[in-house]
């Protein structure tokens, strides 16, 4: 057995002179706060960006079939349902690139799962008058084929939706606070179809909120019939189709191949990346302020074990001088050293994880950290910790602090046994 380890786990159980057990203790505490921070930096992240995906792809689905010159509006075109089309989009599983991109040999790169549920809507821009007030709206027709699950999560009526009536209307929180509306409330749409003013009454069934203003401000929810009725639709026509797929990652690789491979020419897919580009940049623009917290977190780590490793070897300089009288090498000497210094950096991962863990927990059951939702679509911050994340934090710290901790540990070789040794 390696005598190195031995005398650091001595020198940990002694602890040394009070000055240099605060220094420990401070080295400790800088070690476990850096690890909680970037355990929570990194959770809040991960769950800040997961939550605003979540809502994105819960009220607008992952892919969109339209007529291409209704791209980035919201002008009613329409093309014919084909049931033949919705059959085989639903079948989609696994796709590969090389099927996508129409090349021979083996494919590259597959998709994790297919398509999950397809959906058509119609859009048909109006203006909301009550009390004599204005709003204007985006109305998203619905049929039968709608998905209530995931809409559900958005409910701030009370109750679960299953269907709407050809004369009810589900409108968002914001646009019910501005014209004062409330449930079974009475109100009157206004469109313009071919320089014809033409109005409709509803029915205020539900009231949603996603805390995304893109939807909250623009859109309610009505039936696909009302709609058609109001545009003077066949029962076969809409406006465009609405596609979740089961895995996220595979976004890209899904809408290249249904627009190779499953629409006719003349429409068009568009994932919602492409359709939100500002908002998705955005949050990945969150990652730098992570690098910058994590990389400030390690600065804090690295010095303050650098200083706690000098002090450790200049309060120690008696006994390294006499295991350089007894024959050791100065690399066996920086080895224990090292070793006591990794010692202090794990007890302090340790603490740090089960510190950032616990804040962690409890923010995701108290959520006492709050967010202004109209800044930031959410109104409190939300944490996911993945494991991934904390074998990353936990590797990267002890590794970047053990090989920081080499080039002061040089400082052994600098200590003359003959000045050091002193009989009493």
């Amino acid at each position: 057995m390696k005598y190195e380890p031995w005398i650091a786990g001595k020198l940990m159980t002694s602890g040394g002179g009070g000055f240099t057990r605060v220094i420990l203790w401070i080295a400790t505490g800088a070690v476990s706060l850096s690890v909680a921070v970037m355990i929570i930096a990194l959770g809040m992240m991960t769950g800040f960006k997961e939550e605003i995906t979540k809502k994105m792809f819960g009220f607008w689905g992952h892919i969109h079939i339209s007529d291409p010159r209704v791209i980035h509006s919201y002008e009613a075109l329409p093309f014919t349902y084909d049931p033949e089309m919705v059959e085989s989009l639903e079948t989609v599983r696994q796709v590969y690139s090389a099927e996508v991109n129409g090349s021979g040999g083996s494919p590259s790169v597959a998709s994790n799962r297919g398509i999950d549920h397809v959906q058509s809507y119609i859009y048909l821009p109006g203006i909301i008058t009550h009390d004599n007030q204005m709003e204007g709206i985006v109305l998203k027709g619905i049929g039968d084929d709608f998905d209530w699950t995931r809409f559900n999560d958005y409910n701030e009526s009370g109750g679960t939706w299953a269907s709407l009536a050809v004369d009810e209307i589900i409108i968002s929180q914001v646009t019910a606070n501005r014209l004062r509306l409330k449930l079974e409330d009475k109100m009157i749409l206004h469109f313009v179809k071919e320089g014809r003013q033409l109005q409709r009454r509803f029915t205020i069934k539900g009231i949603y909120k996603t805390g995304l203003e893109e939807s909250d401000t623009k859109f309610a929810l009505a039936s696909i019939e009302r709609v058609r009725e109001i545009l003077e639709w066949d029962e076969t026509q809409i406006s465009g189709l609405e596609i979740t797929i089961e895995d996220i990652d595979d976004l890209g690789i899904i809408t290249d191949y249904i627009y190779q491979h499953e629409i006719p020419p003349h429409l068009y897919a568009e994932n919602i990346r492409e359709k939100f580009p500002s908002l998705f940049e955005w949050l990945e623009l969150q990652d730098i302020n992570t690098v910058v917290i994590i990389g400030l977190m390690l600065a804090v780590a690295i010095i303050n074990m650098i200083t706690a490793l000098l002090i450790l070897i200049l309060e120690r300089t008696q006994m390294i001088g006499i295991l350089k009288s007894m024959g050791a090498r100065d690399a066996s000497i920086r080895q224990v050293f090292l070793w006591f210094a990794m010692f202090i950096t794990a007890g302090g991962v340790v603490i740090g994880n089960i510190l950032g863990l616990g804040l962690a927990f409890l923010q995701d059951k108290y959520r006492f950290i709050k967010l202004d939702e109209a800044d930031y679509y959410l109104d409190y911050a939300p944490v996911m910790v993945l494991p991934w994340h904390l074998i990353a934090v936990n590797l990267g710290a002890l590794l970047i602090i053990a090989v920081c901790l080499i080039a002061p540990s040089f400082l052994v070789g600098k200590i003359n046994p003959i000045k050091t040794i002193h009989f009493q």
